[in-house]
Protein backbone atom coordinates (compact mmCIF):
# COMPACT_ATOMS: atom_id res chain seq x y z
CA UNK A 1 0.00 0.00 0.00
CA UNK A 2 1.09 3.56 -1.05
CA UNK A 3 1.20 6.16 2.01
CA UNK A 4 -0.60 8.93 0.82
CA UNK A 5 0.62 11.79 2.09
CA UNK A 6 -1.54 14.58 0.43
CA UNK A 7 -4.34 13.11 2.57
CA UNK A 8 -2.71 14.56 5.90
CA UNK A 9 -1.20 17.70 4.59
CA UNK A 10 -1.68 19.42 1.33
CA UNK A 11 1.49 21.52 1.34
CA UNK A 12 4.40 19.27 1.06
CA UNK A 13 5.98 20.30 -2.27
CA UNK A 14 8.70 17.18 -2.12
CA UNK A 15 8.95 13.99 -0.56
CA UNK A 16 11.19 10.96 -0.49
CA UNK A 17 10.13 7.38 -1.50
CA UNK A 18 11.19 3.96 -2.62
CA UNK A 19 10.20 2.30 -5.64
CA UNK A 20 8.10 -0.67 -4.97
CA UNK A 21 6.22 -1.61 -8.75
CA UNK A 22 6.91 -1.02 -12.51
CA UNK A 23 4.57 -1.24 -15.18
CA UNK A 24 6.58 -1.05 -18.44
CA UNK A 25 3.79 -1.31 -20.50
CA UNK A 26 1.86 2.13 -18.93
CA UNK A 27 5.29 3.25 -18.48
CA UNK A 28 4.65 4.15 -14.59
CA UNK A 29 6.14 2.94 -11.21
CA UNK A 30 4.45 2.58 -7.86
CA UNK A 31 5.97 4.40 -5.02
CA UNK A 32 5.99 3.37 -1.14
CA UNK A 33 4.62 7.15 -0.55
CA UNK A 34 3.60 9.54 -2.61
CA UNK A 35 2.33 13.81 -2.26
CA UNK A 36 0.93 13.20 -5.64
CA UNK A 37 -2.57 13.50 -5.75
CA UNK A 38 -4.07 11.10 -8.49
CA UNK A 39 -6.92 12.96 -9.24
CA UNK A 40 -10.49 12.56 -8.49
CA UNK A 41 -13.88 14.59 -7.51
CA UNK A 42 -13.01 17.05 -10.16
CA UNK A 43 -9.84 17.55 -9.48
CA UNK A 44 -7.11 17.06 -11.81
CA UNK A 45 -4.12 14.59 -11.00
CA UNK A 46 -0.54 16.88 -10.10
CA UNK A 47 2.54 17.05 -12.19
CA UNK A 48 6.07 17.15 -11.36
CA UNK A 49 9.41 14.91 -11.85
CA UNK A 50 10.70 11.82 -9.37
CA UNK A 51 14.60 12.11 -9.12
CA UNK A 52 16.58 9.10 -9.22
CA UNK A 53 19.96 7.84 -9.37
CA UNK A 54 21.10 11.95 -10.43
CA UNK A 55 18.40 11.28 -13.37
CA UNK A 56 14.99 13.95 -12.87
CA UNK A 57 11.72 11.40 -14.87
CA UNK A 58 8.72 14.13 -15.43
CA UNK A 59 5.53 12.53 -14.06
CA UNK A 60 2.77 13.59 -16.66
CA UNK A 61 0.04 12.25 -14.93
CA UNK A 62 -0.92 9.15 -11.87
CA UNK A 63 -3.37 6.60 -13.00
CA UNK A 64 -5.40 4.29 -10.58
CA UNK A 65 -3.52 2.56 -7.74
CA UNK A 66 -1.55 5.51 -7.82
CA UNK A 67 0.74 4.95 -10.50
CA UNK A 68 3.17 7.76 -11.28
CA UNK A 69 3.23 7.63 -15.22
CA UNK A 70 6.57 9.04 -16.55
CA UNK A 71 7.75 10.50 -20.02
CA UNK A 72 10.82 9.32 -21.92
CA UNK A 73 12.08 5.55 -22.95
CA UNK A 74 13.64 4.66 -19.14
CA UNK A 75 12.11 4.17 -15.53
CA UNK A 76 13.68 4.11 -12.19
CA UNK A 77 14.12 0.27 -11.37
CA UNK A 78 12.56 -1.65 -8.08
CA UNK A 79 14.10 -0.64 -4.85
CA UNK A 80 15.63 2.61 -6.05
CA UNK A 81 15.21 5.77 -3.80
CA UNK A 82 13.55 8.48 -5.58
CA UNK A 83 12.70 12.46 -4.35
CA UNK A 84 9.23 13.48 -5.69
CA UNK A 85 8.87 17.13 -6.63
CA UNK A 86 5.82 18.45 -7.31
CA UNK A 87 4.55 20.92 -9.65
CA UNK A 88 4.00 23.18 -6.71
CA UNK A 89 2.34 26.59 -8.79
CA UNK A 90 -0.19 24.40 -10.58
CA UNK A 91 -1.07 22.45 -7.04
CA UNK A 92 -1.77 25.25 -4.95
CA UNK A 93 -3.65 26.90 -7.76
CA UNK A 94 -5.67 23.80 -7.66
CA UNK A 95 -5.91 23.68 -3.68
CA UNK A 96 -7.19 27.00 -4.32
CA UNK A 97 -9.72 26.41 -6.50
CA UNK A 98 -10.64 23.25 -4.91
CA UNK A 99 -11.43 25.12 -1.98
CA UNK A 100 -13.51 28.07 -3.43
CA UNK A 101 -15.97 24.71 -4.93
CA UNK A 102 -16.61 23.95 -1.30
CA UNK A 103 -17.07 27.55 -0.25
CA UNK A 104 -19.31 28.20 -3.44
CA UNK A 105 -21.42 24.46 -2.21
CA UNK A 106 -21.58 25.54 1.14
CA UNK A 107 -23.44 29.35 0.34
CA UNK A 108 -25.56 27.21 -1.91
CA UNK A 109 -26.53 24.64 0.16
CA UNK A 110 -26.50 26.87 3.31
CA UNK A 111 -28.85 29.84 1.80
CA UNK A 112 -30.43 28.29 -1.29
CA UNK A 113 -30.92 24.37 -0.21
CA UNK A 114 -29.96 23.31 -3.53
CA UNK A 115 -28.04 20.23 -4.09
CA UNK A 116 -24.81 19.74 -6.36
CA UNK A 117 -25.22 17.42 -9.14
CA UNK A 118 -21.72 17.58 -11.16
CA UNK A 119 -18.72 19.87 -11.10
CA UNK A 120 -15.34 20.09 -12.53
CA UNK A 121 -12.26 22.31 -11.95
CA UNK A 122 -8.85 23.69 -13.31
CA UNK A 123 -6.24 25.62 -11.91
CA UNK A 124 -8.36 28.84 -10.88
CA UNK A 125 -11.65 28.04 -13.08
CA UNK A 126 -14.24 25.33 -12.45
CA UNK A 127 -17.72 24.86 -12.94
CA UNK A 128 -20.21 23.46 -10.64
CA UNK A 129 -24.08 22.27 -11.03
CA UNK A 130 -26.70 22.72 -8.46
CA UNK A 131 -30.43 21.93 -8.98
CA UNK A 132 -31.73 25.61 -9.03
CA UNK A 133 -35.54 25.93 -10.39
CA UNK A 134 -34.62 29.75 -11.29
CA UNK A 135 -31.26 31.17 -11.77
CA UNK A 136 -31.32 34.79 -12.64
CA UNK A 137 -28.31 37.66 -12.82
CA UNK A 138 -30.07 38.99 -9.83
CA UNK A 139 -29.36 35.86 -7.47
CA UNK A 140 -26.01 35.17 -9.68
CA UNK A 141 -24.72 38.72 -8.28
CA UNK A 142 -26.20 37.65 -4.54
CA UNK A 143 -24.33 34.62 -4.59
CA UNK A 144 -20.85 36.00 -5.63
CA UNK A 145 -20.98 38.60 -2.99
CA UNK A 146 -21.86 35.89 -0.56
CA UNK A 147 -18.76 33.80 -1.67
CA UNK A 148 -16.84 36.48 -1.28
CA UNK A 149 -17.91 37.13 2.02
CA UNK A 150 -16.62 33.74 3.31
CA UNK A 151 -12.93 34.49 2.06
CA UNK A 152 -12.98 37.13 3.80
CA UNK A 153 -14.09 35.52 7.13
CA UNK A 154 -10.76 33.29 7.04
CA UNK A 155 -12.62 30.58 8.03
CA UNK A 156 -10.23 27.02 9.10
CA UNK A 157 -9.86 24.81 6.47
CA UNK A 158 -9.74 21.07 8.91
CA UNK A 159 -9.36 17.44 7.40
CA UNK A 160 -10.34 14.36 9.10
CA UNK A 161 -9.88 10.74 8.69
CA UNK A 162 -13.29 9.17 10.51
CA UNK A 163 -14.19 6.07 10.68
CA UNK A 164 -17.12 4.89 8.56
CA UNK A 165 -19.61 4.73 10.83
CA UNK A 166 -19.20 7.89 12.88
CA UNK A 167 -18.74 9.46 9.18
CA UNK A 168 -22.03 9.00 8.24
CA UNK A 169 -23.64 10.40 11.25
CA UNK A 170 -22.46 13.65 10.17
CA UNK A 171 -25.63 15.05 8.85
CA UNK A 172 -25.95 16.39 5.06
CA UNK A 173 -22.13 14.70 5.05
CA UNK A 174 -22.84 14.11 0.64
CA UNK A 175 -23.87 16.97 -0.72
CA UNK A 176 -23.74 15.58 -4.70
CA UNK A 177 -26.97 13.97 -5.32
CA UNK A 178 -25.50 10.66 -5.66
CA UNK A 179 -23.40 9.32 -3.43
CA UNK A 180 -19.92 8.70 -5.27
CA UNK A 181 -18.38 6.96 -1.72
CA UNK A 182 -17.10 3.47 -2.70
CA UNK A 183 -19.42 0.55 -1.01
CA UNK A 184 -17.46 -0.62 2.37
CA UNK A 185 -14.60 1.72 2.92
CA UNK A 186 -13.59 1.48 6.43
CA UNK A 187 -12.86 5.08 6.42
CA UNK A 188 -13.98 8.63 5.47
CA UNK A 189 -11.90 11.57 4.57
CA UNK A 190 -13.91 14.49 5.24
CA UNK A 191 -13.07 18.51 4.40
CA UNK A 192 -14.33 21.23 6.96
CA UNK A 193 -14.67 25.10 6.43
CA UNK A 194 -14.98 25.49 10.04
CA UNK A 195 -18.83 27.19 10.08
CA UNK A 196 -19.88 26.88 6.72
CA UNK A 197 -19.08 23.50 5.06
CA UNK A 198 -18.42 19.64 6.03
CA UNK A 199 -17.92 17.36 3.12
CA UNK A 200 -16.72 13.91 2.77
CA UNK A 201 -13.51 14.85 -0.12
CA UNK A 202 -10.50 13.65 -1.10
CA UNK A 203 -8.83 16.19 -2.48
CA UNK A 204 -6.57 18.65 -1.60
CA UNK A 205 -7.64 22.58 0.13
CA UNK A 206 -5.57 25.16 1.26
CA UNK A 207 -5.80 25.99 5.11
CA UNK A 208 -7.63 28.75 5.07
CA UNK A 209 -10.43 30.67 3.02
CA UNK A 210 -8.39 33.25 2.80
CA UNK A 211 -5.99 31.97 0.86
CA UNK A 212 -8.46 31.08 -1.92
CA UNK A 213 -8.25 35.17 -3.21
CA UNK A 214 -11.35 37.02 -4.98
CA UNK A 215 -13.62 35.22 -6.27
CA UNK A 216 -16.29 35.81 -9.91
CA UNK A 217 -18.81 34.29 -11.19
CA UNK A 218 -18.04 34.21 -14.74
CA UNK A 219 -21.04 32.69 -16.68
CA UNK A 220 -23.96 30.88 -15.77
CA UNK A 221 -26.47 28.83 -17.49
CA UNK A 222 -29.22 26.04 -17.50
CA UNK A 223 -28.38 22.72 -18.62
CA UNK A 224 -32.13 21.99 -18.65
CA UNK A 225 -34.84 20.99 -15.92
CA UNK A 226 -33.78 21.96 -12.64
CA UNK A 227 -29.88 21.40 -13.45
CA UNK A 228 -28.10 25.44 -13.45
CA UNK A 229 -24.08 25.81 -14.04
CA UNK A 230 -22.37 28.16 -12.31
CA UNK A 231 -18.93 29.09 -13.31
CA UNK A 232 -16.04 29.92 -11.34
CA UNK A 233 -12.82 32.14 -11.50
CA UNK A 234 -10.13 33.15 -9.21
CA UNK A 235 -8.07 35.91 -9.22
CA UNK A 236 -4.23 35.39 -9.82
Amino acid sequence: MTELLYQTDSYIKDFSAHVTGVDAEQRGVLLDRTAFYPGGGGQPNDAGTLIADGKTYMVSKVAKGNLHIIEGDDLPAIGAAVRGVLDWERRYKLMRTHTAMHILCGVVWRDYSASVTGGNMEPLNGRMDFEFERLQKELVGEIEARINAEVQAARDVRVAILPREQAFQIPDLIRTKINLLPEGIPEVRTVELVGLDLQADGGTHVANTREVGRLRIADYKSKGGINKRIYLELAE
